[in-house]
């Protein structure tokens, strides 16, 4: 998740917004859909009490819809619960493409998205039996940033690899913990251990989301060590930290895997907290990513809601 606007070359609160919203989720990860309109000025601040779970309608990340002339590609912005805009999202793609296929925005086959910078096909089939709409996302091509504007300059060390000597948990000692920078359109840092703790993902995590080798941030993917073709993760997301899913993640934790030796490419399976994701890498290093999204709810913000008026 998030770089900061100015980072992407877009002020905050440059995007004005319905009040109506679409809440869906991946395995947890949840995004709010709201249309570019007539509405409040999506500030930092507010953006930030949209995502609130007790003072609003609650979510880690919220899409906009852009406005744009009939028959133009629909364009895309994204913002963290901590106000800030960043490239994209895996489960903020699949989710958007639920709200555009349930409204008619979209057709019943593949169809394009603007995100990010970059354009993602999608294709939104459903709902099934259980309720759940079944998305696809070809997210282009990954790759393995050695240098700016993902990774400081003399970051990345042999192997294609970033080392970072890291406090341990309990107080004492240092860790040496090596990671992949790896990029989705957005930045990612995945390291390999044969097992990772729950308390070491909250103590690295955001060690290593905000170190400076990163300048933009790092969403971070803690990944054991691959049976087959499958790999288990936990998550620690820039501006929005430990997280059930993300998709990005699965995509980029695939393409580390592979660069490493530790799986080959074609299909995988990446298993998370909430749940699984299905990730393609094809020979190019490009990837597609599938898997559920459920709808929670559709609502509007009050006409009192903090900076709604």
């Amino acid at each position: 998740m998030g770089a900061s606007p100015a980072a992407l070359g877009r002020p905050a609160g440059a995007v004005r917004i319905r009040p109506r919203f679409f809440k869906a989720h991946g395995h947890g990860n949840d995004y709010l859909v709201f249309e570019e309109g007539e509405g409040p000025l999506l500030t930092p601040a507010l953006a930030r009490r949209i995502c609130d779970r007790h003072r609003g309608p609650g979510g880690d990340g919220i899409v906009v819809v852009e406005a744009g002339a009939p028959g133009a590609e629909t364009r895309l912005r994204m913002f963290n619960p901590d106000g800030a805009e960043f490239e994209r999202s895996g489960n903020g793609l699949r989710i958007a493409g639920v709200y555009l296929r349930r409204s008619g925005a979209a057709p019943d086959d593949w169809f394009r998205v603007a995100a990010g910078g970059g354009r993602v096909r999608l294709r939104v089939s459903g709902p099934g039996p259980n309720g759940a709409w079944d998305a696809l996302a070809e997210m282009g091509r990954t790759e393995f940033p050695a240098g700016p504007p993902f990774v400081a300059p003399q970051g990345v060390g042999g192997g294609g690899r970033v080392t970072l000597d890291l406090p341990c948990p309990s107080g004492g000692g240092r860790s040496r913990i090596e990671l992949v920078p790896v990029s989705v359109g957005n930045p990612h840092a995945v390291a390999f251990r044969p097992a990772w703790t729950g308390a070491e993902v909250e103590h690295y995590g955001p060690l290593i989301a905000t170190n400076a080798v990163f300048p933009r941030g790092a969403n971070v993917q803690f990944a054991r060590i691959p049976v087959g073709r499958e790999v288990s993760i936990r998550i620690w997301e820039r501006g929005a930290g430990r997280t059930s899913a993300s998709g990005t993640s699965a995509c980029a934790t695939v393409a580390a895997a592979v660069k490493r030796g530790l799986m080959p490419p074609g299909p995988a399976t990446v298993r998370m907290e909430g749940g699984s994701m299905e990730v393609e890498l094809a020979g190019d290093w490009s990837v597609r990513l599938r898997g559920p999204v459920e709808e929670v709810c559709c609502g509007e913000l009050a006409a009192t809601f903090p900076g709604g008026g």
